[in-house]
């Protein structure tokens, strides 16, 4: 449990990364691993991870993200989309957890009905579930990185059309927000401090 309250009070968003320093494909593959742990409703697993690491994608990329340096300099800058639709991929997403017996068939039946009606006609639920479920990814594949000695760093300011376009998005995608990851530079601060509990906790 100390492990993990270490790596999130000691987490940052890095603006500088030693360029110097890689990560393997597998390392990459690593990472994204342990993101798609991130829960989702019904296990949805509404989300897409494009792993941005070589030279000519970081060179794409640097413009849309309004010249960043960091997303040169990072070792990997993903772009992390949620799903749209994501009653229609819910049977076979949610069909491993049946075979493995840890819902029977009913709870099965129950759970592609209750999708497919809250998120078949509502495109503005379809589109904050992808929001949800790429945040709660996002955050997760950030502890991972602390967690293996790595800095990262959530970004909103890129331009999210052309990067869709850019990157050949499907139209079901939507770019959630952009995560650098690598190897931390000497000028980074240190995290900043948070407001007191008592300023965001209602006990009722």
């Amino acid at each position: 449990m100390s492990t993990i309250i270490e790596i999130i009070k000691s987490r940052i968003s890095a603006n500088n990364y030693d360029s110097e320093r890689t990560l393997s494909d597998q390392e990459i593959s690593n990472l994204t691993d342990l993101a798609t742990h991130a829960p989702s409703a019904f296990n949805l697993q509404n989300w897409r991870f494009i792993a941005v690491r070589s030279s000519e994608a970081k060179a794409r990329l640097l413009p849309l993200a309004y010249s960043q340096q960091k997303v040169m300099d990072a070792a990997v800058t993903f772009i992390v989309c949620g799903t749209l639709n994501p009653h229609e991929s819910l049977p076979s997403s949610l069909k491993p957890t049946l075979d493995k017996g840890i819902i029977d068939e009913a709870i099965y039946d129950m759970w592609v009905g209750a999708a497919n009606g809250m998120y078949k006609d509502n495109p503005q639920l379809q589109r904050d579930e992808a929001i949800r479920s790429g945040s709660l990814a996002a955050m997760t594949l950030m502890l991972a990185a602390k967690g293996q000695g790595l800095a990262s760093t959530p970004m909103i300011g890129f331009d999210a059309a052309a990067v869709s376009e850019a990157f050949n998005l499907a139209a079901s995608e939507v770019p959630v927000m952009l995560v650098t990851v690598g190897y931390p530079g000497t000028a980074n601060w240190p995290q900043k401090p948070r407001k007191a509990v008592h300023d965001v906790l209602e006990l009722v």
